[in-house]
């Protein structure tokens, strides 16, 4: 993450501000389109065709969006598509935070513990960028803590029946640790995953912009890095990310380890099945990660100064 000018890294309540924000943007923005998405992809009626009229398949198409605010108000159904918001909020700000402002600390800490070793291994110039890449992947590393979040946001929205009446506490004690099925393999698919992510946009900043101070980069760069690391993440992540998925969607009965899994894809698929659903994971997931690493990146400085400033009155 880019710090402000001035100073090494932004100030902690700097960093929190602008990553909690750029959460919530995202949320507002995307988690609409996120829940219509799902709604549609669990839908089994039959929309148009099959002998019904435009009408009757734009009726269907709107109760299955909408569901019970079908027939309510645009404000009504615009609010009907945030299920499960409380989870998706904790678990999006959370993550944002968690990430984008915890990155600029451990980078912190190489760069003062362990700046002349990445100096010799990668030259004067590398070394910063690389630095920006490193702690991004021990914070990729450390975000399985935020998992069963995740895992409880998806089905709020999916199948919000499975949590009906309980408080959280029952939640945990019914899901037990399937909460965190596929960590380890989350865990090894988020160190390259954030490697690439903070590393593309401080390249693309290092070597694109020739940028002395990223803080001082303008809304284009922060924007064109955010695409550059973003893009990166995202085909680095994906034949990690292919394993993590096919573990969470089994059965409780059919458990099946990730190495299992990889023999079994090597064998009977190849390797191209480590990229099935690549260009639709960039073309889905991407705006969402280049919007909220756009935002972070550019609000923590201002969020930076004005603080600042109030200090200094």
């Amino acid at each position: 993450m880019a710090p402000i000018a001035g100073r090494e890294r932004a100030s902690g309540p700097a960093l929190v501000l602008g990553s909690a924000s750029s959460g919530i943007l995202e949320l507002i923005v995307f988690h609409p389109i996120d829940t219509v998405a799902k709604r549609l992809m669990y839908n089994q009626q039959k929309m148009f065709g099959g002998g019904n009229s435009f009408n009757e398949g734009m009726s269907v198409l709107n109760t299955v969006v909408f569901k019970d605010a079908a027939n309510k108000g645009n404000l009504a159904k615009y609010f009907s598509l945030f299920p499960g918001l409380g989870f998706a909020a904790g678990y999006k700000v959370a993550q944002r935070v968690y990430k984008f402002g915890g990155q600029p600390f451990v980078n912190e800490y190489l760069k003062a513990e362990h700046s002349d070793t990445f100096k010799q291994a990668f030259g004067e110039r590398r070394a910063k960028p690389m630095m920006q890449a490193t702690a991004g992947s021990f914070i990729g590393i450390g975000e399985i803590v935020l998992l069963p979040m995740d895992v409880l946001k998806i089905k709020k929205q999916t199948n919000p029946q499975s949590l009906a009446g309980k408080n959280l506490f029952q939640i945990i004690y019914q899901e037990g640790f399937g909460l965190y099925r596929g960590a380890t393999w989350t865990a090894a698919r988020n160190a390259p995953g954030s490697f690439a992510l903070f590393g593309g946009s401080a390249f693309t900043k290092e070597y694109i912009f020739k940028l002395e101070d990223y803080g001082k980069a303008t809304f284009f760069q922060n924007f064109c890095a955010s695409i550059a690391g973003s893009v990166a993440s995202i085909t680095v992540a994906a034949p990690l990310d292919v394993v993590k998925t096919r573990i969470q969607a089994k059965a409780k009965d059919q458990v099946e380890s990730g190495t299992a899994i990889v023999m079994k894809m090597v064998r009977q698929e190849g390797f191209g099945a480590f990229f099935k659903g690549l260009l639709p994971k960039i073309l889905v997931v991407g705006p969402k990660l280049i919007f909220s690493f756009t935002i972070a990146q550019q609000l923590i400085p201002i969020f930076g100064t004005m603080l600042d400033k109030k200090e200094k009155q």
